[in-house]
């Protein structure tokens, strides 16, 4: 059962490094809307397996990251293709319109 790599200051440079789709939320344990839609992002690192890359990135543990991409409110959840931020969605977003925007960029 494949789930979400966990995206830190340290290694994010790494996981950006592929030719993949890199989904990333940004999300903390105490943001009741980022817990809503945890199950979706989990669902969606099994669905795209060997596609594109699921990644959680915890904003209270990696501060530098959230400073580096600007994050104000949580969710925010954001695409990167090539290394280069492509998507950015920023609150809760349907299944549907998530699925599709990677899609996009797969």
């Amino acid at each position: 059962m494949l789930k979400p790599i966990e995206g830190t200051d340290a290694n994010f440079g790494e996981i950006l490094n592929t030719d993949k789709p890199v989904l990333v939320d940004f999300w903390a344990e105490w943001c009741g809307p980022c817990r809503m839609i945890a199950p979706m992002v989990e669902q969606m690192a099994k669905d795209y397996e060997g596609k594109a890359v699921i990644v959680k990135v915890d904003v209270d543990s990696n501060p530098e990251l959230s400073v580096k991409y600007g994050i104000r409110s949580i969710p925010s959840l954001m695409i990167f293709k090539g290394g280069a931020l492509v998507e950015k969605f920023v609150g809760v977003q349907p299944e549907k319109v998530l699925k599709g925007k990677l899609e996009a960029h797969i």
